[in-house]
């Protein structure tokens, strides 16, 4: 039997809409397959908490009826884990730019996932800061140009995917917005783990990212994240030259019996109460 059409208004504050975002922001296909994957798994909303920093995928949580929090620069992850310490049976969803969640908050990041709590951090990527003026950011690609390198980056780039493994975590994958339905698919596998879930979502922004690297237009700029990305499945019947420049998508790590924080806390306690209670 087909599942009924998503009601996305229900998971939407409607009162806060129009939304602030560009016309064609790839936020909109990333808040579209959360809300898909929410649904998907059946969660009660009033049990989830969405939680951001700053910049424009950060004014996420304003618009979901959820419980959410909307916090300072790159300080996401800290709230996000005082709430599941507070409220482990709680879900919570982190979302973040590439600038918030890897530059300011980049310390924070690798050490929620070296801790593995169980937090799914999602993380869109379109390679600029697009809210403060189109600065380049740790995953702005090598010559690309930004507010802030007018005549090309020369900064490498981060590999969010080697960065989350590297730090910790127990799930990681990447998936982009020329293809919602498998990145909708990633974000539900990676809310469904149990551990620091981190998913990396490659986006467009191509009013200040775009149109300083002519992509003006939201659906070339999307053209262009299609022809640069290859399933990881499909990299595997190609040869090393064919894979030259592109970036790789699909589930990259998934360790589901890595201890999770929240229960490593509780086990921490129950023995010291047994201690206290001899």
């Amino acid at each position: 039997m087909a599942r009924p059409p998503i009601d996305y208004l229900y998971y939407l504050r409607a009162e806060k809409l129009p939304h602030m975002w560009c016309p064609g922001c790839g936020i909109g296909i990333l808040v579209k397959s959360i809300i898909g994957a929410v649904d998907e798994l059946g969660w009660d909303k009033n049990d989830i908490a969405f939680v951001s920093g700053i910049g424009c995928t950060s004014r996420a949580p304003g618009y979901m009826d959820m419980n959410t929090l909307h916090t300072t620069h790159g300080r996401a992850l800290s709230f996000a884990t005082g709430i599941k310490m507070v409220r482990p049976e709680k879900h919570v969803i982190v979302i973040s730019g590439d600038g918030d969640a890897t530059a300011i908050g980049g310390n924070h990041f690798i050490h929620a996932a070296r801790r593995n709590i169980d937090i799914t951090m999602i993380i869109n990527n379109n390679n600029i800061y697009g809210m403060t003026g189109g600065q380049f950011s740790p995953t702005t690609p090598y010559g690309a140009r930004a507010a802030t390198s007018p005549h090309g980056n020369i900064d490498p780039a981060f590999d969010l995917v080697e960065l989350a493994k590297g730090a910790g975590a127990s799930f990681v994958a990447r998936g982009s917005v020329d293809n919602a339905r498998m990145l909708q698919k990633f974000v539900k596998d990676g809310l469904a783990h149990h551990g620091f879930s981190c998913i990396e979502a490659l986006t467009n922004c191509h009013t200040q990212f775009g149109r300083r690297n002519k992509m003006s237009d939201p659906i070339k700029m999307i053209d262009w994240i299609a022809d640069k990305t290859v399933s990881i499945n499909k990299a595997k019947r190609m040869e090393a030259a064919e894979l030259e420049g592109k970036i790789l998508t699909g589930v990259f790590h998934n360790d589901p019996d890595k201890l999770e924080y929240t229960d490593s806390y509780a086990q921490m306690v129950e023995r010291v109460q047994a201690k206290k209670a001899k």
